[in-house]
């Protein structure tokens, strides 16, 4: 959902947009990259609203965009590199130049660097926290960019930046099974970063006398350094790491958890595994940082919380919340189609202000082929 309203001069008619999605996993994911189910999910919004999308990424192809592959398998045991990542901006890069199209909507994190040499619009949607080094990136792209926000959060924390706009992620809610029967165990799943707090959840779900189970990411060297210090110490017969769960698992575990635990410790723009688990009818029990409060309907869909001490209670309390409100959270907030009529409206926006820079007063401009 986007807060601006239309632009003057909104006009309808099919859009090219050229999506430009990170290097590291396949769009859609088998597993893990919240950002590539993120941007397979928009494809096929925009698709059905009548534009014509090509996706720029890495592995095969599973949209229904045109498709060109900067790597034919993707460098996933390579994420954190930065080679991988220029790399596959320089191939992106290349590629735009053959083709025509009104906007570019880029992903990555290197994309973005080129957006000056392009005579047509870039919006980059931000996945990133904006603070230290990533924030200083985003101010040092100037004016060859405009911003998407994922959260009104996320754009608070730098007000400074040119945003054109705030659209929530979204998932396609019919992927995700309803499941009004919960069983008696929570779940954490995520990444093993220390930020995302699954010693938290372990500990609270431990006071609370429930089992936990953990699903996450445990390949890059830091998530699997913070797994053996303060992770593996705290499994047992209470609390077991069942591996990286892949779509069908995933949705699997999120169905029939009790709640989804997500203690985090860092002001996450977003948060793609909470409007998963509500979608499944879980409510989620968190830390109220970042986003987490324009997701979860404190009270409805779980519990918006302060300190690791109130966790154990609120645990319990998810089991009187109603899964169908989860679900109708979800429904009527974070569907693809609303994502996808939220980035049209970017677009439009994006492309007549665009024109009217480059137009004198009262002049005309057609959308222009990359060169």
């Amino acid at each position: 959902m986007i807060a601006e309203e239309e632009p003057a001069g909104w006009r309808g008619g099919g859009l090219r947009v050229v999506m430009i999605a990170p290097p590291w996993y396949d769009v859609p994911p088998a597993a893990y990259g919240g950002i590539e189910s993120m941007v397979a999910d928009l494809v096929a919004g925009l698709s059905r609203r009548g534009h014509e999308v090509t996706l720029i990424g890495a592995g095969k192809p599973g949209t229904s965009a045109r498709f060109l592959a900067t790597y034919a398998v993707p460098p996933s045991e390579r994420i954190g590199e930065a080679m991988p990542e220029v790399l596959h901006a320089a191939r992106a890069h290349g590629m735009l130049s053959g083709l025509e199209t009104d906007i570019v909507h880029d992903h990555s994190l290197a994309g973005p660097l080129h957006a000056g040499c392009r005579a047509v619009p870039t919006v980059i949607t931000c996945h990133l926290t904006m603070d230290g080094e990533f924030g200083d990136y985003y101010r040092s792209l100037g004016t060859g960019v405009v911003m998407v926000g994922i959260s009104r959060a996320q754009r608070r924390s730098a007000p400074e930046l040119p945003w054109a706009g705030v659209v929530h992620n979204a998932v396609d809610i019919a992927s995700f099974p309803f499941r009004e029967d919960k069983e008696d165990w929570v779940l954490w799943l995520g990444r093993f970063n220390e930020d995302k707090g699954a010693h938290l959840a372990i500990d609270a779900a431990r006071a609370a006398g429930r089992r936990i189970m953990l699903a996450g990411k445990l390949t890059e060297p830091v998530e699997r350094g913070y797994f053996a210090e303060h992770v593996a110490p705290r499994l047992g017969a209470d609390a077991e790491y069942v591996g990286e769960a892949d779509a069908v698992g995933k949705r699997e575990l999120l169905a029939a958890a009790h709640c989804l635990l997500f203690p985090i410790l860092w002001e996450e723009p977003f948060g793609m595994v909470m409007i998963e688990a509500m979608a499944c009818g879980t409510p989620v029990v968190a830390f109220g940082r970042g986003a987490v409060p324009e997701v979860v309907a404190d009270g409805v869909t779980g519990f918006v919380l302060d300190r690791p001490e109130e966790l154990p209670e609120a645990i319990e309390a998810a089991g009187k919340l109603d899964p169908h409100a989860c679900r109708s959270r979800v429904a009527d907030h974070f569907g693809v189609e609303a994502m996808a009529a939220g980035y049209e409206r970017v677009y439009r926006k994006v492309i007549a202000e665009a024109a009217a820079r480059a137009e004198p007063a009262g002049g005309t401009r057609g959308l222009m082929p990359l060169n």
